[in-house]
């Protein structure tokens, strides 16, 4: 018995060591271990452990995205029934709204997911990384459960809507280092798959 709880303890030893070398490594100024290790790292950090630790200075939003997700299922007959659209960004506000302490994934994970997916992605539709991939299907089955949340029959498939707003700057104090806002737009993603084990 002994034998087995020493040997638990040493795995969460050596495991908490490794985790925090790793993230150091990716938190630290490029260096020769950091870039000879760089996939090793990437596998590990992203998409659950990834930093973006802008303590002392942090970029505001310049734009705001509203994302809805609609459902599609094939019936016995072999019609195709769309959902209406769900709004999963005002799902996550009414979450965080009059919450004293609001849940950081009802605040952030959406959001996140979105933002990594997007810069990973670019203006390219075609997926051309695996962490591209790794992004899109986090996404996904981020969107999948809150849809599962609000259409209670199983479906088939997934399609995301993305409307971006910007933010105007304040006309008293500009921020001088906020990034450029994005242009208003609507963007539709391509219908992704949903298999009965992500339900």
């Amino acid at each position: 018995m002994q034998l087995a709880v020493t040997g638990a303890v040493a795995l969460c030893v050596s495991a908490a060591v490794v985790h925090v070398a790793l993230v150091f490594l990716y938190v630290a100024p490029a260096n020769t271990v950091s870039r000879q290790y760089q996939s090793q790292i990437d596998a590990w950090i992203y998409p659950y452990f990834e930093q973006d630790w802008r303590l002392f200075a942090p970029d505001p939003q310049s734009t705001h995205q509203q994302i809805s997700a609609r459902t599609s299922t094939v019936a016995a007959n072999g019609v195709t029934q769309t959902s209406d659209w769900i709004d999963l960004t005002a799902v996550d506000d009414a979450a965080v709204r009059h919450d004293v302490f609001p849940s950081h994934t009802a605040q952030n994970m959406l959001r996140r997911a979105w933002d990594a997916y997007e810069t990973a992605l670019g203006t390219d539709a075609r997926l051309t990384s695996r962490r591209t991939l790794m992004l899109q299907e986090y996404l996904r089955n981020i969107a999948v459960q809150r849809a599962a949340t609000r259409v209670h029959e199983p479906f088939d498939a997934i399609q995301l809507r993305v409307v971006t707003t910007p933010i105007e700057q304040p006309s008293v104090r500009p921020v001088s280092n906020r990034p450029a806002a994005s242009a208003p737009g609507v963007r539709y993603l391509p219908w992704w798959q949903v298999t009965t084990d992500d339900l």
